[in-house]
């Protein structure tokens, strides 16, 4: 395909709860106003819609840019995006879910500090460096096991994500109660696009763009964003990387969740393969919707 040709994908999405919006799409040179677009149909995962449908349109070049992308990774990638305040999502790769790691740390900060601002430096470590010790008496600050984790789930559900639950309990010895959380990107994505509206977010908000330099990899090569990640092993020793968060377009405010599980298990080939993927979106900005809390 000439990458000077536009392309463009038009998909119904039909509202039904619970099932992840699936993005495809096909090469082709702009249609006229007599040709047709093509079309297909897909579901999305907000309940809170009204019955019916709505379309959006698709990034097409960028589909296609991330499908060649994909083939020289070197492992399993995914993407997902959303605008601001917005309904309408799409998705790219072969990776969809997996354990939330550190990212988790969000909705855990916001919780927290509802429920005392005492903890600030706290969440400032949690959020900025990444700090699970800090996490740690953050989520014992919302009374641990039941309480934290409904706490969290909270959180969750005021910004869109009706699915994720947070365990209640240790899932894995060598990791934190609330990172084993299993977190899609599509649920995350909606999160995001709702994270800035979300009552009494600000301070977190604003901590997501103060991370620590050596943790700006994907999300933090744009120097307006705002992001966590997460990243850790599998029972066999092979890295998950994650990151998701805000960064500006022409139009608005875009939500970004994306993960990346090299074939290697290497953490520095998740990390550059973020790095590439944020590549990839940053030469697509102008193509994407961005939005603003209402």
């Amino acid at each position: 395909m000439n990458k000077a040709q536009s392309l463009r994908v038009r998909v119904v999405l039909s509202v039904v709860a619970g099932v992840t919006v699936l993005a495809t799409a096909g090469c082709g040179t702009e249609p006229t106003a007599a040709e047709p677009r093509m079309t297909t149909t897909v579901s999305a995962p907000d309940p809170g819609a009204q019955n019916g449908t709505f379309s959006v349109a698709l990034p097409g070049s960028l589909a296609a840019d991330f499908t060649e992308l994909q083939q020289g990774l070197g492992g399993s990638a995914g993407l997902a995006i959303m605008p601001v305040g917005g309904q309408e999502m799409v998705t790219f790769g072969n990776w969809s879910t997996g354990p939330a790691w550190s990212t988790i740390k969000v909705p855990l900060a916001i919780a927290a500090l509802r429920n005392s601002a005492s903890y600030a430096s706290y969440a400032a470590a949690a959020i900025t460096a990444s700090d699970n010790g800090a996490a740690d008496t953050l989520w014992a600050s919302l009374g641990g096991g039941a309480d934290a984790a409904q706490a969290v789930q909270n959180v969750l559900r005021e910004g869109g994500d009706v699915r994720t639950t947070v365990p209640k309990t240790r899932i894995r010895a060598d990791a934190s109660i609330y990172g084993q959380a299993e977190w899609t990107l599509a649920d995350q994505v909606r999160f995001a696009s709702q994270l800035p509206c979300i009552p009494q977010s600000e301070r977190v908000v604003g901590l997501m763009q103060q991370i620590i330099e050596s943790h700006h990899w994907g999300l933090g090569t744009f120097g307006s964003a705002e992001f966590k990640g997460g990243w850790g092993p599998d029972q066999g020793g092979k890295y998950l990387v994650r990151q998701f968060g805000l960064i500006d377009s022409p139009t608005g405010r875009i939500a970004i969740a994306f993960a990346a599980q090299p074939d290697s298990g290497s953490f520095s080939d998740g990390m550059t393969m973020l790095d590439k993927m944020a590549t990839l979106i940053s030469g697509h900005l102008t193509e994407l919707a961005g939005g603003h809390c209402s």
